[in-house]
């Protein structure tokens, strides 16, 4: 549903602040100087490390995202920070009226995406958005429609080995929250996938019951997940496999899903759909061949549309607050990919399936035993060449 339009904001442009310049807070504030984002203006910055404030000479800079979110000086806030500061922040900043836009995860764990979650409830006026970029990809947008539309009949099995997603010693020594229980909250599935989990659930809905093995620094001299296999299953009977990984390369990104009406395969860019001509369910009791299969049609589905990356969540974010457009990636949303990254880590935990909808305290009070011994403010490695930082690279897109 749209939304109502916003009163008249500053010849019509948002004032955005963006809290948190590291790489995806440093990538935004360059994408809105360049002026990627129609409407848009970046009014103020801040980052608790006051060397990242200099390259913005000119701007009102903060080291305490309070005083920002109380100056007057923005519309709307962009919060990239650490991920636990993401609540914290985002409650801030909407209990002040401040449309808020919140790069993923919504929230570390559960409970405190209720937390984040209520208090925008109790706040309705702001937009409220996550930056959930590859709900802009035409090969997921079309996966979606088929889904959804009943196109591929009734939901069978689905399968997303997702391993394309490489990071080298060097990214995890790059910050001393990175990769830690008390700094990041997790690895693999807090940090680079919540995009494909959220996918996961945009298409096909939210599982009823999981069980995961997550390896905890198999590649990499971190204490958090970096390798993961799930199994999961939906109140229909299907079944789901979920497979992903930091540590190989070069990697797989593809998603499989089967119906009774047939098969849909996203993988590298493309929508491949193996259509039965009578429904699996149908020929199976219809038949009377012993070794028949329904005939098929192979399609290659046309992609129009789509894509726009980040730039197409801020542009549609600043849509939202100006002209009442539909968010793309509401943040309240957000709180399933981070459920099933948690059910994940939970079945690990206790080395037992996890029934769905998760008791975000209980998972709360397991990752705090781990916080408890977590190497949080490990020493960043130094190195004599500046680490190579290429933004574009970390998007992984199909």
């Amino acid at each position: 549903m749209a939304r109502k339009k916003s009163k008249t904001i500053e010849k019509n442009r948002v004032r955005f602040g963006i809290i948190g310049l590291g790489v995806m807070g440093g990538g935004h504030a360059d994408a809105f100087r360049k002026g990627q984002t129609p409407r848009a203006t970046l009014a103020a910055v801040c980052d608790i490390d006051p060397a990242r404030l200099a390259p913005y000479e000119g701007l009102p800079a903060f080291t305490d995202s309070r005083e920002l979110i109380r100056s007057g000086t923005v519309d709307a806030v962009l919060i990239a920070t650490p991920h636990y500061a993401h609540t914290t922040i985002g409650i801030d900043a909407l209990r002040n009226g401040l449309h808020t836009l919140v790069e993923k995860p919504i929230s570390v764990h559960k409970a405190d995406a209720e937390r984040l979650i209520a208090a925008a409830k109790a706040n309705p006026k702001p937009v409220f958005g996550a930056m959930f970029q590859q709900r802009t990809e035409a090969a997921y947008i079309k996966a979606r429609e088929l889904m959804r539309s009943g196109e591929l009949g009734e939901l069978q099995r689905l399968s997303w080995i997702i391993t394309s997603w490489f990071r080298s010693e060097a990214y995890y020594a790059s910050g001393g929250w990175r990769a830690t229980w008390a700094g990041e909250g997790g690895g693999v599935l807090l940090n680079q996938c919540p995009h494909n989990l959220d996918l996961l659930q945009w298409i096909a809905g939210m599982p009823v019951r999981m069980r995961a093995t997550c390896h905890f620094g198999r590649y990499h001299d971190i204490e958090v997940e970096d390798d993961v296999t799930a199994y999961f299953e939906y109140a229909n009977g299907a079944s789901g496999t979920f497979i992903t990984t930091t540590g190989e390369a070069p990697g797989t990104n593809r998603l499989e899903i089967t119906g009774t009406r047939g098969k849909l395969l996203v993988e590298g860019g493309k929508v491949l759909f193996t259509r039965n001509v009578q429904p699996i369910d149908v020929y199976n009791r219809e038949t009377d061949s012993m070794f028949g299969r329904p005939e098929v049609w192979k399609i290659e589905i046309p992609l129009r549309g789509g894509g726009g990356g980040h730039n197409g969540i801020r542009t549609n974010f600043v849509n939202a607050i100006l002209d009442g457009t539909e968010l793309m990636a509401p943040a309240v949303e957000g709180i399933h990919s981070v459920e099933l990254a948690n059910a994940m880590l939970m079945s690990t935990f206790t080395n037992r399936t996890v029934e769905l909808p998760l008791s975000g305290p209980a998972y709360w009070r397991h990752l705090k035993k781990r916080c408890a011994t977590s190497r949080y403010l490990k020493k960043a490695k130094q190195t004599k060449a500046p680490v190579k930082v290429d933004f574009a690279a970390s998007l992984n897109t199909p």
